[in-house]
């Protein structure tokens, strides 16, 4: 190695610089009012699903919170009633909390939930004033539903829901 190669180097990045400085197009997002798309493998802000028909994919399984190795989540279960149906196995998450400041975005709780309860998502802004509000609860997570009659706990007749994984169909073309 010369004495003049870390120069030379050093040249050519100033070179790279100032060409796609003075030759290439800047582009500029007006952020608020003009949002850039995402990446399709973007993990973003936390969403908890719903079913179709309005009851939450979350168990209560503690899964994900067993999986995350930032030790983010927090999920403590409760017993499924036929007069309180939240989920449609025997057990639902009452509690269901992630602390956003400890999240590293992995995905490990995505893996690890049997019932692909808890997805990231592609929300991006994620601010917060207080430390308190980066602990996203279960109101915040969970997926809003189209109709009123949807809302959950609601009262089901007994023996409906029996498993809290639905069976799996073969796919039809």
């Amino acid at each position: 190695m010369g004495v003049f190669d870390p120069v030379i180097e050093l040249g050519r990045g100033l070179g790279e610089t100032l060409r796609s400085f003075f030759f290439e197009k800047t582009v500029t997002y007006q952020y608020p009012e003009q949002k850039r798309e995402v990446r399709p493998r973007y993990r973003g802000r936390h969403v908890l699903k719903r079913y179709e028909n309005g009851l939450e994919k979350c168990i209560g399984c503690s899964l994900c919170a067993a999986a995350c190795p930032a030790d983010a989540i927090f999920v403590e279960a409760s017993e499924n009633t036929d007069e309180k149906r939240f989920s449609p196995g025997e057990r639902f998450a009452s509690t269901y909390e992630i602390n956003m400041l400890r999240c590293i975005y992995c995905g490990f709780c995505e893996d690890a939930c049997p019932t692909e309860a808890i997805v990231l998502g592609d929300n991006y802004e994620l601010s917060f004033t207080d430390r308190r509000q980066a602990i996203y609860t279960k109101d915040l997570l969970l997926e809003s539903v189209p109709t009123t009659e949807m809302i959950t706990p609601r009262k089901t007749e007994e023996g409906v829901f029996t498993r809290s994984v639905p069976e799996m169909q073969d796919p039809r073309d």
